[in-house]
Order: structure tokens, then C-alpha cells, then sequence
């Protein structure tokens, strides 16, 4: 069973960046097997959790609402553009209605709806659950508790330090080991599309060439 309500979630979709590897426009809006790549993501996300909130600059927010329209989604729009994955997480989370939120970045296309759970069920009693791939921590699809990661981010913001651990530092987090992920086929959610080949390649994986 659970351990927390589906209302009681809110996943953050972050969809801030500046698609600099990607030639063309924002790659957010690119078309993926007949959808925006923004819409997969969140379709993935929405059947598991209560409320989605995207975080975007100002500029984006009307593209994306147009690409996610008939979908139940909130807007987070950073206060200050450009200012790294660090920022846009505590602005999601601070737009979170729900005391923990899941973090996701917007172009993971294959988040799995298994593991967001599993990420909830694991946090417990801690302000994190985070998994590790490769000894990599992968903060842009983790678990938090909105108010302690948030007040943490900011803290570490106004000291000027960027890096994406520095507020999971303070605080008491778990951590998803890759053995985990891999026992329960989960290692393609944090499959990601930074490059119009990549995206080329999503496509195939979900309709076939």
C-alpha cells in the first residue's frame, strides 16, 4: 500500500532551461511522436500525483500552456531568469500545495510512474529521497520535502553556492541505490532528450522508426 494519498503529492516539472544544446527553439516544445515533449513528461507524472506545477521563465509560460492545454497544470514562473536547476527547484517547490513534491526535469519523457511512487514512499520520515546512477545523485528526479529543500536552496543560494547538493547538505535524505533502480527496470526514467538526435531517438522508442 502507499504511504501517502495521491492528492497529498505534487510533482514540479522544471522547464526553465535554455535548450542550449538543442538547435532550434525550446526543446520543450519540440514535437515527439505527436506530442511536446513538455506534455509526455507531464502525462507520465499526472496519474500518480495530485497536482503538477511547472516551473518556467516568464517568457515561456504561454508556449508551454499552450503545448500542455486540457491538462491540469500550475505555473511557477522564476522571479529572476537564468539563475540555475538550484532556483527553479525552490520556486517549484514553493509553489507546491502538498507538503512533499517531486522534482522532474521536463525533458525526461520516460519518468516512470513506479518509481515517483516508490521515490514518495520511500522519503518517510526524511526531507529527501534521492537515487544514484553511476555514482551520480539525480536531484532532477527526487523526492522533497517542499518547505525544508526550499528554505534549504535558499539559503544556499544567498551564500552563492550553486552546486545542486549544497541544500541537501543540512539536510536528512535517503538514497535510491542504482541496484534498486535496476531490479525494477527503472534506470530508463532518467532517460533525458538534450539534442535533436535524442529526441529522434525517443521517437523510436515510443513508435518505432
Amino acid at each position: 500500500m502507499p504511504t501517502m494519498a495521491r492528492d497529498d503529492r505534487t510533482a514540479v516539472v522544471l522547464a526553465g532551461g535554455r535548450s542550449t544544446r538543442f538547435e532550434g527553439g525550446d526543446k520543450l516544445l519540440a514535437d515527439l511522436a505527436g506530442e511536446p515533449l513538455v506534455r509526455r513528461t507531464v502525462m507520465r507524472l499526472a496519474p500518480v500525483v495530485g497536482t503538477v506545477v511547472v516551473n518556467c521563465r516568464a517568457d515561456q509560460r504561454d508556449p508551454l500552456a499552450a503545448a500542455l492545454d486540457g491538462l491540469d497544470v500550475s505555473f511557477a514562473v522564476d522571479p529572476e531568469p537564468d539563475t540555475g536547476p538550484m532556483a527553479g527547484i525552490r520556486t517549484g517547490l514553493r509553489a507546491a500545495p502538498t507538503a512533499f513534491a517531486v522534482v522532474v526535469a521536463g525533458d525526461m519523457p520516460f519518468v516512470d510512474p513506479g518509481l515517483v511512487e516508490h521515490l514518495f514512499d520511500r522519503i518517510g520520515g526524511h526531507d529527501a529521497a534521492v537515487p544514484r546512477i553511476d555514482g551520480w545523485f539525480q536531484t532532477t528526479q527526487a523526492a522533497y520535502r517542499a518547505g525544508r529543500m526550499a528554505d534549504a536552496c535558499d539559503r544556499a543560494l544567498a551564500r552563492g553556492d550553486s552546486k545542486i547538493l549544497a541544500p541537501l547538505e543540512e539536510l536528512d535524505w535517503t538514497v535510491i541505490e542504482e541496484a534498486t533502480l535496476r531490479g525494477h527496470g527503472w534506470l530508463d526514467s532518467f532517460e533525458n532528450v538534450n539534442t535533436r538526435t535524442e529526441l529522434a531517438a525517443a521517437a523510436e522508442r515510443l513508435h518505432g522508426p
